[in-house]
């Protein structure tokens, strides 16, 4: 313990209000180095390049775990003054963070919250949604032992180009913690006049030991998929002026969203099991038009029949997560006449998706495989900009992202296309 407290010590990261002034909108550089706890230098989660001062906000249907939660990415107003949200909202995800990587909740949470408790996540909370225009809509799906706001800087980014991005978090016990709300019993009521719900917190299930995984996986993708979905169906409803009611308290002016939505120009995208997540929803439901899976961990979709899935997917896969067996399962949906591409970003790892790789410093982001040996901004305009492109191509977008089409085709110093494993021979081309 003695050594992990001087590796905390000295190498994790503090960021307190990461503001325009270390990162203007559509600079291209790297936020300002900074100095932190121990002057140890950190940089921070990067806001986005696009024209759009980007705006977030918090919706929760209900009262029960079967309604909806997600974090709201959107292009908004850029005049007035908001403040930007705690990266990590609340203490209980320190809690569930621990659970998933079986150390001490006391400790986790002591040096969590010691070090990211104040870094912000660089978009205007609560700000006005930016009315005038149609944008297109993706539904984001977080990994395993991840929760909504962990993503934050590939959602802002694509809020700043102008899409509306609804990041779910799933309540299956596959977030490291997720909370719903319900009517509090009457044996309990509380003060008079006060709330009349109460929290309900879900810790990610961790297995026992002998524990067969692929049923609970199962049932989870089903679950997630049909959290995207409704996510999806609740959004579409505020566009078409039918409002559900939000939960959580704010003042957020939902009447804009009103014909704001693209409703042709859907998609989905994930990450490891949000990745298999996009999937399993692409075969759910046809008004997403296409898929983005990130560094996607195939295995709870092991027995699934691709052939019902008609939309074009991609694949961006990291260096150093994958194996033959994944990889094959990727495979399986290689199609003749569907757009279905792979890229590996050369020295990016697992974790160079998520936010933490921009908030770990060198050497326990390489302890705890947080960093590649990719610089974590290069990995993260790629999975950006790869990302881009191909939604522009696939949702008919007319804007300027298909500069970056070679990117789809594994085209540039840090990329490759396809799959950087040996495969069995027959599994290394596309099936005519």
């Amino acid at each position: 313990m003695a050594i992990v407290t001087r590796l905390f010590s000295l190498h994790w990261v503090k960021q307190r209000v990461y503001s325009a002034a270390h990162w203007t909108r559509g600079n291209s550089q790297r936020p300002r180095v900074m100095g932190g706890h121990n002057s140890v230098q950190f940089s921070g989660i990067p806001q986005g390049k696009g024209p759009h001062a980007v705006g977030s906000m918090d919706f929760m249907s209900g009262p029960s775990n079967q309604g909806s939660f997600f974090r709201l990415y959107y292009p908004c107003a850029e005049a007035g003054h908001y403040e930007e949200p705690l990266w990590i909202p609340r203490k209980e995800y320190y809690l569930g963070l621990a659970d998933t990587l079986k150390l001490n909740r006391f400790a986790v949470n002591f040096f969590l919250c010691y070090y990211f408790g104040s870094v912000k996540s660089p978009a205007r909370w609560n700000a006005p949604f930016k009315p005038g225009e149609q944008y297109p809509l993706i539904i984001f799906s977080h990994g395993l032992g991840a929760f909504r706001t962990l993503y934050s800087a590939i959602c802002i980014e694509l809020a700043s180009q102008g899409f509306v991005v609804a990041a779910v978090e799933h309540r299956d016990r596959s977030a490291s913690a997720t909370y719903y709300l319900q009517e509090k019993s009457p044996s309990d009521p509380g003060e008079p006049g006060g709330p009349t719900l109460e929290e309900v917190w879900l810790y990610n299930k961790i297995l026992k030991a002998g524990e067969d995984e692929y049923p609970l996986r199962v049932q989870q993708v089903n679950q997630r998929a049909e959290e995207c979905i409704r996510a999806l169906d609740i959004i579409l409803n505020f566009n078409a002026g039918k409002h559900t009611a939000n939960l959580l308290p704010s003042d957020f002016d939902w009447n804009l969203l009103k014909d704001s939505i693209d409703v042709q120009r859907i998609a989905a995208v994930g990450h490891s099991f949000g990745a298999a997540t996009a999937i399993k929803s692409l075969g759910r439901d046809s008004r997403f038009r296409c898929g983005v899976a990130l560094d996607a961990w195939m295995f709870p979709l092991k027995d699934e029949i691709f052939s019902n899935i008609r939309q074009p997917v991609l694949f961006v896969n990291s260096e150093k997560f994958h194996w033959v067996n994944n990889i094959l399962l990727m495979k399986k949906m290689e199609s003749t006449s569907i757009e279905r591409k792979m890229i590996t970003i050369k020295g990016a790892v697992h974790q160079s998706f998520p936010d933490f790789t921009f908030l770990a410093g060198y050497m326990v982001g390489k302890l705890f495989k947080l960093k590649g040996d990719i610089d974590p901004y290069v990995a993260m305009d790629i999975i950006n900009n790869v990302t881009l492109a191909f939604l522009q191509r696939h949702l008919d977008l007319h804007k300027d992202f298909n500069q970056w089409d070679a990117l789809i085709d594994g085209k540039g110093e840090f990329v490759m296309p396809g799959t950087n494993l040996d495969l069995p021979p027959a599994e290394s081309e596309i099936p005519q």
